[in-house]
């Protein structure tokens, strides 16, 4: 797997971000996720910031580890990673604020006009839940 946990530093990795605002941000979903997930925060690859890990088996069989929930300041929006997708989320996406989804990504705009209260919800949900089907303390 192309994405792995390295030993970068997360401070250093978010003071690099170019854009004030995705900065800015970033260094919020930093705080808002340790918190919320009780997990040091790691850099994966080379522009993600994760929370915890979770291993699993690929359909090759092959044996992979990913993090719980994570988030990327990337150019066009911040992208907060909820692993468990968002099929359960339908309510609090209604009540979010502006965003677009992906399979397990939330595209986020502007931090600063979404219902943060919800976006720690739908967190903290998803990790409680990924916790539970790996059955993992991470």
């Amino acid at each position: 797997m192309k994405t792995q946990r390295n030993e970068n530093s997360v401070e250093a990795f978010l003071d690099s971000v170019a854009d004030k605002r995705r900065r800015n941000e970033g260094f919020a979903m930093l705080e808002m996720m340790r918190r919320v997930t009780g997990c040091a925060p790691a850099v994966w690859g080379d522009s993600m910031v994760g929370f915890g890990s979770y291993r699993y088996r690929t359909a090759n069989g092959q044996e992979q580890s990913f993090f719980l929930t994570g988030f990327s300041p990337r150019k066009s929006a911040l992208a907060v990673y909820i692993m468990t997708g968002f099929d359960r989320f339908g309510e609090e996406l209604a009540k979010l604020g502006k965003h677009r989804t992906g399979r397990s990504c939330l595209y986020i705009s502007d931090l600063d006009k979404i219902d943060r209260k919800v976006l720690e919800v739908m967190i903290r949900e998803s990790v409680e839940q990924m916790r539970e089907a790996y059955a993992t303390g991470g």
